[in-house]
């Protein structure tokens, strides 16, 4: 009987033993990405990154971003989120920089932040603030009138005609004329509020950006990736604001190389 009852406690340990290695076996999860546009654009600038992140079997959100300030938007994308089980890699591009550091504070499953020609605020700053920091950005002198609303507030747009050579300068003219006509405005006030907690300062970060980007300076960003201590910084030489749609395979690779990164 003591023979029988060591023979199946060996079975038993052996078994668990194949189970751990089995379990170990497992590919890990691959994050969720979620992609954040920023002001002047809408969800479908992600088109050509999510169609690669897809393809190499990454689950894919690109979010609605409403563009009414930090706090708020900031607020929305947290809520998405915690909804998300497992590991998260948060991607802002421009004023969605703002909302993803915002967004990611609370949240234990963010692992990683990608900021594609974006702002990263500190705690306290402005997005006005940093863009005045550096010269080069012409945005103030490509906005039209702003849109008043009935609430008091007021929205900023791209003026159409120079939107192309503002924004997306080495995007197809078909393509950035159609950006424009469809290009979501920012609320004015966005640009006056106070950024909260500074998640980049807990959170590894990723960068990415064009030399000849005409709404953020190039040398802020330089100077934001630098500050956040920024794992990896890709500057793609001639490449405008909205570098994710003209030059999506760049962006994808940074994307999935925060995606994998320990």
């Amino acid at each position: 009987m003591k023979k029988i009852l060591v023979a199946l406690a060996l079975c038993v340990t052996a078994m668990l033993a194949i189970n751990a290695s089995a379990q170990m076996a497992k590919p890990a999860q691959k994050p969720f990405i979620v992609l954040v546009h920023g002001a002047f654009a809408d969800a479908s600038s992600w088109n050509g990154v999510a169609k690669i992140l897809q393809k190499d079997g990454y689950f894919v959100i690109a979010a609605a971003n409403p563009l009414r300030g930090a706090k708020s938007d900031g607020a929305y994308i947290s809520s998405l989120v915690g909804d998300l089980k497992g590991p998260v890699v948060l991607v802002g591009h421009s004023y969605g920089g703002n909302v993803i550091t915002e967004a990611a504070n609370g949240h234990a499953n963010v692992k990683s932040l990608v900021y594609v020609s974006a702002f990263a605020p500190d705690t306290g700053e402005t997005l006005g603030e940093l863009t005045g920091k550096f010269p080069g950005s012409t945005l103030g002198q490509a906005l039209a009138p702003p849109a008043e609303l009935a609430d008091g507030g007021k929205d900023l747009y791209i003026v159409q005609d120079k939107f192309p050579a503002q924004f997306a300068a080495d995007v197809p003219a078909g393509e950035a004329a159609l950006m424009a006509a469809t290009q979501r405005p920012l609320l004015q006030a966005a640009l006056d509020e106070k950024a909260g907690q500074a998640s980049w300062k807990t959170i590894p970060s990723w960068w990415v950006y064009g030399d000849a980007d005409k709404n953020i300076p190039p040398q802020a960003m330089a100077f934001m990736a630098k500050r956040a201590a920024a794992k990896d910084v890709v500057v793609v030489k001639g490449a405008s604001h909205v570098v994710m749609v003209s030059h999506p395979e760049v962006v994808a690779r940074l994307i999935e190389k925060a995606a994998v990164a320990n």
